[in-house]
């Protein structure tokens, strides 16, 4: 597996190309980053959005539409791609496949992807692991967690999505939506703080 990744936008939001079995899972395009995308995939499969917040969906749409390659969204996450608070001008996308429930595990053209449900930061928060690595979004970073002041956040809602995220009982690469990769044991030690600080 290979992995690839580009920070987009004046958010640095990661964007990243995993490659299996030479095909391309492009996960969470933001501002700007249909050129790089485009200069780094030969056979892409599957667009996968860990969350609707507009720096992570941007690019979704012309993506869709140039790479002619299907949008997967966490279903709660939905109502964001159409508009954006913050972002008035954010191109809306559509879904092609909405992803629901805490636990979705799909196989994309052969490739087993499994979707993890982490609300609190936003409704549809949500990892997506591929083989050892869990690509986490805005759930969690390198030794800090995603905001939870934001419309439709919830700090009890991250509370218990941290609880959950505590009981893993596995270790894989964590890659987040901003910031340098971790591991999930790393962050399971760093959650308690997060649980009793916000």
């Amino acid at each position: 597996m290979k992995i690839q990744k580009q920070p987009m936008g004046d958010y640095q939001t990661n964007c990243y190309i995993v490659t299996v079995n030479d095909k391309d899972i492009i996960i969470d395009p933001g501002l700007g980053a249909t050129p790089w995308v485009l200069a780094h995939v030969i056979n892409p499969v599957a667009i996968l959005n860990t969350h609707g917040h507009f720096d992570h969906v941007w690019s979704n749409s012309e993506l869709q539409e140039k790479l002619k390659t299907p949008l997967y969204t966490p279903k709660d996450d939905a109502f964001l791609l159409k508009s954006s608070q913050w972002m008035p001008s954010l191109p809306p996308s559509i879904p092609d496949v909405l992803i629901e429930g805490e636990l979705k595990t799909l196989t994309i053209e052969g490739i087993d992807v499994t979707f993890r449900h982490y609300p609190g930061h936003c409704p549809g928060c949500s990892t997506i692991e591929i083989g050892e690595a869990m690509f986490s979004g805005d759930f969690i970073f390198e030794r800090s967690i995603g905001r939870v002041d934001f419309p439709y956040s919830s700090a009890e809602d991250m509370k218990k999505s941290l609880k959950r995220f505590m009981n893993l009982d596995f270790d894989k690469t964590l890659y987040p939506g901003h910031g340098g990769t971790t591991t999930i044991k790393a962050e399971q030690k760093n959650a308690p703080y997060w649980i009793e600080a916000i």
